[in-house]
């Protein structure tokens, strides 16, 4: 079964926000809608999830300034705060109630901020690696580093920035001095070209997503909130950076993390060229959420 899609465009202040109702609104079977989303990725990335819960209404949506959610303001920075204004619009425009929700990624981030600022907005967030470097001991090394792979990236190009940003959340464990005084990785032991395009625009490598990664939650917002929280984490990503963010997040929430299938992306198809396992992380992902369902009708 396919959920019908509706495009829908919102136009805020300083942006005309585009998102995807997959599914009948009001729902059907009573449920909240499952939200999707994504930072810097767009609604694109959750294209291997969407079809796996079709027996829900699902929500994805274009983040400003990514995808077809066209700024009008002339900024280009993306702030969670600012972000989490966007998805709170959105859902007051869907007018069906607090959402589910699975955040990953810049996402997850966006959806801390919207949770503290509008904690009616979610009944459950399952927030996937959330890149915040305030949880971890090493967040000044973490920095330094992230800083030379925008430096590579502003002086060479796309493929010597990727490589620096590969290099770093691939790493095991904390960041060292000894990973900070290495050699800048080739492109090209990457499979990266070493050519330069010229642009300097990459959400991911430049500077404009640095107020996800330095974002510091509220953690007496969070711990106060309705919602119910699941930090979630990757298999694989458990050493790694975005692995040892969720972790830290939920010890300072005073949890342990969900552990799901696979990775960072690890709900993705292979679409991207870093596939996941789509159906195994929806079968987790499935599974906390009735979990919510069956504490709420027991």
């Amino acid at each position: 079964m396919e959920l019908a899609v509706t495009e829908r465009t919102l136009e805020l202040p300083g942006v005309d926000l585009v998102y995807d109702v997959h599914g009948p609104l009001p729902t059907t079977d009573g449920r909240p809608p499952l939200m999707m989303i994504g930072q810097p990725m767009d609604a694109s990335g959750f294209q291997a999830q969407v079809p796996l819960f079709a027996d829900r209404t699902v929500v994805t949506y274009d983040p400003r300034g990514l995808g077809r959610s066209k700024r009008t303001d002339g900024a280009v920075t993306n702030e969670p705060e600012i972000q989490a204004e966007d998805v709170h619009a959105i859902i007051e425009a869907l007018g069906a109630g607090a959402v589910d929700m699975l955040a990953s990624s810049g996402g997850a981030v966006t959806a801390l901020a919207l949770v503290s600022a509008h904690p009616g907005d979610v009944a459950t967030l399952v927030a996937h690696e959330p890149p915040i470097d305030c949880v971890l001991p090493d967040a000044a090394a973490v920095q330094q580093a992230r800083e030379a792979y925008t430096r590579r990236y502003e002086e060479g190009g796309w493929g010597a920035g990727m490589a620096g940003f590969i290099a770093l959340t691939s790493w095991e464990g904390e960041i060292t001095d000894e990973f900070l005084a290495g050699p800048q990785p080739d492109p090209a032991a990457f499979g990266l070209p070493a050519d330069d395009d010229g642009t300097r625009d990459d959400p991911l490598l430049s500077d404009r997503s640095w107020a996800v990664t330095h974002y510091r939650p509220d953690l007496d917002a969070l711990r106060a909130a309705p919602t119910r929280i699941v930090v979630a984490v990757g298999e694989e990503s458990l050493k790694v950076y975005t692995g040892r963010t969720a972790l830290g997040l939920a010890r300072e929430l005073g949890q342990e993390a969900a552990v799901f299938p696979s990775h960072h992306g690890g709900f993705m198809g292979g679409e991207f060229g870093y596939a996941g396992q789509p159906e195994a992380f929806a079968s987790r992902l499935r599974e906390i959420l009735d979990a919510d369902t069956d504490t709420m009708s027991g």
